[in-house]
């Protein structure tokens, strides 16, 4: 399994309203994708801003180009992003998934 790290900040008052849109874009697309196989979104403050991450999980790299395309290091990034005055990496981080556990 493949993990896909994308980070982005925003003003904290727009936290709310982008991670509904991100919800609706990101997580949406990827989630019709073959081979997705979940996601988790995490946020935190720095500097007086929100930082969200979003970690979505895929079963090879072959299955990230379908949704991301030949060059799976560039972001994909949506029309109304810039409505929520990110500011995106424009690189996302690809990871071997080693052990996934979690005890809910």
């Amino acid at each position: 399994m493949i993990a896909r790290e994308w980070k982005v900040r925003c003003p904290r008052y727009h936290e709310e309203g982008f991670i509904s849109y991100l919800y609706e874009t990101g997580v949406k697309e990827t989630s019709e994708t073959e081979g997705f196989q979940g996601a988790q979104i995490f946020k935190r403050d720095i500097d007086g801003k929100s930082e969200i991450t979003l970690i979505s999980y895929w079963k090879d790299l072959e299955c990230i180009k379908a949704f991301a395309g030949e060059d799976i290091g560039i972001a994909r990034l949506y029309p109304e992003d810039e409505k929520y005055e990110l500011k995106p990496d424009f690189h996302v981080s690809h990871y071997e998934v080693v052990e996934s556990r979690l005890n809910q």
